[in-house]
């Protein structure tokens, strides 16, 4: 899709903006619009009146707002933020300012409301800009990029001050000609969003039947015509005639957990890698972040050194997150992971990490959680799990076939993020082209452009058809 430029342009003065529309206007953002209105305008109202409440979770990066909530007046207009129908909001804070996170007050109770002081709030001089051109100028890249480039603070508690957004400087059309782009947009930005939902819905059907591929092939082998038995095991029904189901306890030498004191001061730029839950995922281990401990230290926490073929779960956090130690994976140790050692001449860890990744495993692990505040699993518990147990050859058969797969889907759902974020980057360049004065829209009309073809077709067909 392509657009036709302006037929005339003008140098705007503004460094990062360069040259804009010979027709546009360039104003500070103080000219334009209302930083933070004054309170004063609802102050008379009764401290009953219901007026819609809005914390920072109510405010979505695509421009949603969340407005159920409700306070009295009496409780909010003290020290929250004031905002009115058709203001412009943004969060300040990072990382909420970065994520994009913003909306146009539209549905509020009475018409007003009051949310959180991580909230800055732009009053558009209707004269001069409409609330939804002003949206798409606040949510383009180039006030991002700006804002945060302007931050101030420490650590993870940056904000955008206001001084720079009194003082943001771009170019502005005229009011009629800020409509036309606002309709524009809209329009595409709702195509755009519709492929991105279209390709988070085939993610989720990929990962649900990537789970059900590997959950069937672990409890009920891969031959249709194999006789069955009743596995004694509620959550694990029937399993194929000649298998057995054995206690984790009885087919593993070691079950133990991983270090799980402080760690300040532990890590060194090199030396022996130290694992976390974070590097455990569909089932693998991918060290990164980087994080190594001396060989002294390990050598002194000698329970938890792994080696290839140990199966390691996840013990907080993402519980039931699992993955076999692979060989040729260098001597590691670990944290806060619960390390299972099988007996080889019963039980491959290959074999047992994918029982423990299947929906039986999952559920099997989340069923034995303790802790209310903080969920954890408990060696002593693991040991209880029941796990199917067929013929070490027919073992490394199933986990040759469920490898291939997940290689399968992970592929798959790998494109689907990556079309997602070739979506997300095209709707940003868009918003930014067209509250610049890159693209002339004036003449767009619905329909004027071709739908994008679906280019991930083969791969929904291929998730759903196998």
């Amino acid at each position: 899709m392509s657009f036709p430029k302006y037929p005339e342009y003008k140098d705007s003065g503004v460094e990062w903006l360069g040259e804009v529309p010979a027709h546009w206007q360039v104003k500070r953002m103080r000219f334009v619009a209302t930083l933070n209105p004054s309170k004063s305008e609802v102050r008379h109202w009764p401290d009953t009146a219901e007026v819609s409440f809005i914390p920072m979770e109510a405010v979505g990066e695509d421009g949603s707002l969340d407005l159920t909530q409700t306070r009295p007046l009496g409780e909010v207009v003290g020290g929250y933020t004031y905002l009115s129908e058709g203001d412009v909001t943004f969060a300040k804070i990072t990382p909420c300012f970065e994520n994009g996170k913003g909306a146009i007050m539209q549905g509020l109770c009475e018409g007003v409301g009051f949310g959180t002081t991580e909230l800055t709030v732009v009053r558009p001089d209707t004269s001069q800009v409409t609330g939804g051109y002003l949206y798409r100028v606040i949510s383009s890249r180039p006030f991002r990029e700006l804002g945060e480039s302007h931050m101030y603070g420490a650590g993870g508690q940056k904000r955008v001050p206001d001084d720079f957004l009194r003082n943001f400087e771009l170019a502005w059309p005229p009011v009629p000609e800020q409509a036309s782009i606002a309709a524009f947009l809209a329009h595409e930005i709702a195509r755009i969003d519709a492929l991105v939902a279209e390709q988070q819905r085939l993610i989720e059907l990929l990962k649900e039947k990537r789970q059900a591929v590997i959950s069937h092939a672990v409890t009920k082998g891969l031959d249709p015509d194999v006789p069955m038995k009743d596995s004694g095991v509620e959550w694990l029904g029937e399993v194929p005639e000649h298998w057995e189901v054995r206690k984790l306890s009885s087919i593993t030498d070691k079950i133990t957990n991983g270090y799980v004191g402080p760690t300040r001061g532990l890590f060194v730029d090199d030396g022996i890698p130290y694992l976390q839950s974070l590097h455990i995922k569909n089932n693998e281990i991918k060290f990164t972040p980087e994080y190594y401990v001396t060989k002294e230290w390990s050598d002194a926490h000698a329970k938890s050194i792994l080696k290839p073929g140990d199966v390691l779960v996840v013990q907080t956090g993402d519980i039931g997150q699992v993955a076999v130690v692979p060989e040729g994976f260098p001597e590691a140790n670990c944290h806060a992971l619960i390390v299972v050692s099988a007996i080889k001449k019963m039980i491959t860890g290959g074999w047992l990490a994918w029982v423990l990744d299947s929906d039986y495993g999952y559920n099997s692990l989340l069923s034995i959680k303790t802790g209310a505040l903080h969920p954890h699993l408990n060696c002593g518990y693991v040991k209880d799990i029941y796990i199917p147990v067929p013929p070490l050859k027919e073992q490394a058969v199933i986990v040759k076939y469920v490898t291939e797969q997940q290689g399968i889907f992970l592929d798959l759902i790998s494109e689907a993020e990556s079309m997602i974020g070739y979506q997300k980057e095209r709707r940003s360049v868009l918003i930014s082209a067209a509250v610049t004065g890159k693209i002339d829209v004036r003449g767009w009309k619905s329909g004027q452009y071709p739908e994008q073809p679906e280019v991930l077709m083969a791969a929904e067909e291929r998730a759903t058809y196998g």
